[in-house]
C-alpha cells in the first residue's frame, strides 16, 4: 500500500486567509511551511488511487503529485474515487472540483449521504458516480487489493446540519481500517476524534500506521491564540496533551508507526522547533510535512 499525504491542516489550511496569528505570521514570512487542508491518496497497486475525504485544495494537491496525474488518454484518472470520514465543508468541498469524472465511486456514512443529497444530485448531472454506504455491514473491497472497514467515532454532525437531522443518526464521523491483501499491512485513519475510546485502542494495536487527528495540541488553544472566545471547536477534537489526550492513549501503542494530521493554525506542532513537536517526537510519534509518500 502506497500512502501519500496531500494535505496535512484543518478546514482553512495553513496559513488561514483570515488569522494574523503568530503561527500564520511566521508561515506567510516563509519561516515555516505552508500546509493544504487535509486529504490523503492511497492505493494497493499504483494504478488505482482512491482519495480519503476531498479537500478544498484537492486541485493543486493533484497536481503537485505525479502519480495521480491524468493518462494516458486526454480524459483517463487513476483516481478511482474518495472515502468521506464526515460530512464537514474541509472534508467534501473537493468534491465539486472532481465533477465530471465519470465513474467515480464515493464511500460515506449513511447520514453523511443524506446531508449530502442535493450536492449528489448537482454532481450527478455532470457524470453519474455511486454513492455507497461506508459502514455496510461486513466492509468493502476497493479496487488495487485494498479492503476497508469504517468504524464511527463521533456523533457530532457539522454545524450547517439542522439539529432534527443531526440527531436522527449519530453516526456522522467514521474513522477507516485500511488493510492491503497482498501485504497484509494495516493503515487506520482518523483525522477527527471527538473521544478516545476501546475501539480506536483496539484499531490501533493492530494497524502498521496510524493517521490521527491532531487538530489542536491544547483544547483551549483556539480562544487563547485567536482571542476569539473559550475555543469550543476543541470539543470537536480530542486535544493531543493532556493525561487524557490523544498523546498519552498512543504512547500505548509504541510498534505502531503514529502521524498527525488536520492540524489547525492556532496549533503550535506547526513549528519543528516548538515544545509541542519536541514532546511529540519524544514519544515517537510523527509530524509529516504535506507531499510525503510511504508505504506499508
Amino acid at each position: 500500500m502506497r500512502v501519500v499525504l496531500l494535505g496535512t491542516a484543518a478546514g482553512g489550511g495553513f496559513p488561514q486567509w483570515n488569522c494574523a496569528c503568530a503561527l500564520c505570521a511566521a508561515a506567510r514570512d516563509g519561516k515555516l511551511p505552508s500546509r493544504t487542508q487535509e486529504c490523503v491518496a492511497l492505493t494497493g497497486n499504483g494504478r488505482d488511487w482512491w482519495l480519503l475525504n476531498a479537500s478544498p485544495d484537492i486541485r493543486a494537491q493533484l497536481t503537485a503529485t505525479a502519480v495521480l496525474w491524468p493518462g494516458p488518454g486526454p480524459r483517463e484518472t487513476p483516481v478511482r474515487g474518495v472515502l468521506l470520514t464526515d460530512a464537514e465543508a474541509d472534508h467534501v468541498t473537493g468534491l465539486t472540483v472532481l465533477r465530471g469524472a465519470p465513474d467515480l465511486k464515493v464511500y460515506a456514512a449513511p447520514p453523511v449521504r443524506t446531508v449530502l443529497a442535493a450536492v449528489r444530485g448537482a454532481l450527478d448531472r455532470y457524470a453519474a458516480w455511486e454513492w455507497a454506504d461506508s459502514l455496510a455491514d461486513g466492509g468493502f473491497v476497493l479496487s488495487g487489493g485494498l479492503v476497508v472497514t469504517a468504524h464511527p467515532v463521533s456523533a457530532r454532525a457539522p454545524k450547517y446540519v439542522p439539529p432534527a437531522l443531526a440527531e436522527a443518526d449519530g453516526r456522522w464521523v467514521t474513522a477507516y481500517r485500511i488493510e492491503d491483501l497482498a501485504t497484509g499491512g494495516v493503515l487506520l485513519y482518523a483525522p477527527c476524534v471527538g473521544a478516545w475510546s476501546d475501539m480506536l485502542d483496539e484499531l490501533c494495536a493492530e494497524a502498521d500506521c496510524v493517521l490521527l487527528d491532531g487538530t489542536f495540541f491544547t483544547a483551549d488553544e483556539m480562544g487563547a491564540t485567536a482571542r476569539s472566545g473559550p475555543g469550543q471547536a476543541a470539543m470537536r477534537h480530542l486535544p493531543v496533551s493532556g493525561p487524557h489526550g490523544s498523546l498519552a492513549a498512543l504512547a500505548r501503542h509504541p510498534r505502531t508507526r503514529r502521524i498527525y494530521t488536520h492540524l489547525d493554525n492556532t496549533n503550535p506542532l506547526l513549528d519543528p522547533v516548538s515544545r509541542a513537536r519536541a514532546q511529540v517526537a519524544e514519544e515517537g510519534v510523527e509530524v509529516l510535512p504535506d507531499g510525503i509518500e510511504f508505504a506499508l
